[in-house]
């Protein structure tokens, strides 16, 4: 018996079916005990839609570090975002999916040697700097390359601070640095900053960018005519969160500071934004310790296939915080717990302290926003895997995917074969039955309007559930990873 590759297409769903119930059949399919994520891309293209109305001045680049699966950077692309890259690694991931090289910013301060070569020889021109080492290395590695000069401008409150690595004091070194490079006859195009990743202090834009706006004034003054701003990353991800109290700061600070939009081109380097609440991870209780005190069970420990070596470094390396939630509501008294990795180290903590059901060995428990951080730099350390990701879209979301030049039918699955329901292909063969939905049965409860000329969403995808789908066709999700 064996398993197809699915996992590699995106799975339509029909109106009935959203990424909770793929967990739930995935899950209680009777074959999956390996730890796996859904992602819902349509979370994705919706957000990509949030950011286009609320900052429509502002041009994402995603950052790549954030989560660089397949399946997000395809999708990103299509919708015609650009792209932060901080490594030749990415910058090659990048490129193999047809991104033009003027769409990308390598935004590493800190370069090596052969990054930077490796940039100058595919036209990725766009660089920052926060240092004179740095210049002196690109005036001899790439000297026609477009620098942007990088300034600390650290919010009070961040996920992850950044100044205390990147970025130069606007008022003390920018100064300095411009005239060196105006010396080794670099070319500066603009200025940029990063506030710190996830932040909490939305007023940190707008000195940010009165900050920056200091740093073009002197320019100036240097003969430098500066036409790029890259206002980084920070804005949150998580189901809750919203944008909405940034975007008003960098929008009426861009109103101030940089009023005319055919002078100054503004981008950003959002990474959680997009994907964060994209992915839900589902996790198997494989073993169970009950610490007594007296007659009672004081504390009960949960030990999961997956842990802080796994998805759940980011709770030592982004300052996360996670959110047990048990697949099947248990009626029954709640317990003092603590969840554990599979792994033989003790650090491999996942959840310390919580008030949950007692749960059974073979139970799961699914942690929801896991989309940021988690899996680029998830090891499978003791020999545990790294969990699988299975990756969803609605029909409406098809529908607008399908037609953009990045994407073609391959990518998608539909109409699969009966023995395929819970994902076991018992022939083996790993075909998918060829199949096309005319556009004249397209579900009339999906609006969207394209510029297929640009491969971006200009427009937006409309959800009205209260209209039912007009297509017979059936949809259904497939692959529930590796059978043990």
């Amino acid at each position: 018996m064996k398993l197809t590759n699915l996992d590699k297409e995106i799975h339509v769903l029909d109106s009935e079916t959203d990424s909770w119930k793929v967990v739930r059949d995935i899950a209680e399919s009777g074959v999956q005990e390996e730890a796996f994520y859904v992602c819902d891309i349509g979370d994705i293209v919706h957000k990509h839609r949030e950011w286009k109305l609320k900052m429509p001045r502002v041009e994402p680049h995603y950052a790549v570090k954030c989560n660089d699966s397949l399946a997000v950077l395809e999708v990103l692309a299509a919708l015609g975002t650009g792209f932060d890259c901080a490594s030749k690694g990415e910058i090659k991931k990048i490129l193999e999916l047809g991104v033009d090289p003027r769409r990308i910013i390598f935004a590493n301060p800190a370069k090596p040697a052969s990054h930077i070569r490796y940039a100058a020889t595919l036209g990725v021109d766009i660089m920052t700097f926060d240092n004179e080492c740095e210049l002196h290395k690109i005036k001899n590695l790439f000297p026609t390359a477009k620098l942007v000069i990088r300034i600390r401008s650290d919010a009070a409150i961040a996920q992850c601070q950044l100044g205390m690595k990147f970025g130069c004091d606007a008022v003390t070194e920018a100064p300095h640095l411009l005239k060196v490079a105006q010396s080794l006859g670099l070319d500066i195009v603009g200025v940029s900053f990063h506030v710190g990743s996830g932040c909490g202090d939305p007023a940190a834009f707008y000195q940010a960018i009165s900050s920056a706006k200091m740093v073009f004034d002197i320019g100036t003054t240097l003969g430098y005519n500066f036409d790029l701003l890259d206002i980084g990353g920070g804005y949150p991800g998580n189901k809750g969160t919203s944008i909405d109290e940034i975007a008003e700061v960098v929008n009426s600070a861009l109103d101030e500071y940089f009023p005319n939009p055919e002078l100054v081109r503004v981008i950003s380097e959002p990474g959680r934004f997009f994907v964060a609440s994209a992915f839900i991870l589902a996790t198997n209780i494989h073993s169970k310790r009950e610490v007594p005190s007296g007659e009672e069970v004081a504390h009960i420990m949960y030990y999961i296939n997956d842990g802080v070596y796994g998805s759940f470094n980011a709770l030592l390396y982004d300052h996360a915080k996670v959110t047990p939630i048990p697949l099947n509501a248990h009626i029954s008294k709640l317990f003092p717990s603590s969840i554990w990795g599979p792994t033989c180290d003790g650090l491999d903590q996942v959840v310390q302290k919580v008030l949950l059901p007692e749960m059974s060995v073979g139970d799961w428990i699914i942690f929801e926003d896991m989309g940021a951080y988690t899996l680029p730099t998830a090891s499978p350390f003791n020999g545990f895997p790294v969990p699988n990701v299975h990756v969803v879209a609605d029909e409406c979301i098809w529908f607008m995917l399908k037609d953009l030049l990045s994407f073609t039918e391959d990518h998608f699955i539909g109409n699969t074969p009966a023995n395929l329901r819970i994902g076991l292909d018992v022939g083996g063969s790993g075909s998918v039955q060829d199949w096309a939905i005319p556009l004249s049965s397209r579900p009339t409860h999906c609006h969207q309007e394209l510029d297929l000329e640009s491969g971006a969403a200009i427009g937006e995808v409309i959800m009205d559930h209260s209209t039912p789908p007009t297509s017979a066709f059936q949809f259904d999700y497939v692959e529930v990873g590796p059978i043990n």
